[in-house]
């Protein structure tokens, strides 16, 4: 595990160098923008955030980043309402995300509960989540609350067509 008293750059050259990438100065930037800033922010942000950086970065660069930070699990990405959020994936704060379905709230899900849902999918049909990305979508307290909201006859799940491979 990580020392969370290390720079994110630290991590992330570790990790680019575990993985064969080159370790440029942009993609150290975009990560330590993302744990400066905190929570869950959209490239836009982070790019925002970078203007009139040195060396300089763009937002196409921005967008090739957080994809690779986020498959080297040095970020992780949450959709909120259809748009990529990031945040820095601390490996000592490793949680799931709650997103409400109509107001797009997003809220940590506990990492004990997420556990046990691991463990227990691997233990009945073998199949290894990986909690760390995981996004549950649903409704919050407040939305739930809005009969206008609620989901009593809604059948959107249902309608879709779902098939498995022979």
């Amino acid at each position: 595990m990580a020392d969370a008293a290390r720079p994110a750059s630290g991590e992330a050259a570790d990790a680019m160098r575990a993985a064969g990438l080159r370790i440029t100065a942009q993609r150290l930037a975009v990560l330590d923008a993302v744990r400066g800033i905190g929570g869950h922010v959209t490239v836009e942000r982070i790019a925002a955030s970078l203007r009139g950086s040195s060396p300089p970065v763009d937002v196409a660069t921005v967008y090739r980043a957080v994809g690779l930070l986020s498959r080297l699990h040095l970020l992780n990405e949450v959709s909120i309402g259809g748009v990529s959020h990031y945040e820095y994936a601390d490996p000592g704060l490793r949680h799931g995300h709650l997103v409400c379905e109509h107001c797009g709230a997003a809220a940590h899900a506990p990492s004990a509960r997420l556990d046990e849902l691991r463990e227990r999918l691997l233990r009945d049909v073998g199949f290894d989540l990986h909690v760390e990305h995981l996004t549950l979508s649903g409704l919050c307290e407040s939305c739930r609350e809005d009969e206008a909201h609620s989901h009593s006859g809604h059948t959107h799940a249902q309608s879709q067509r779902h098939e498995h491979a022979r």
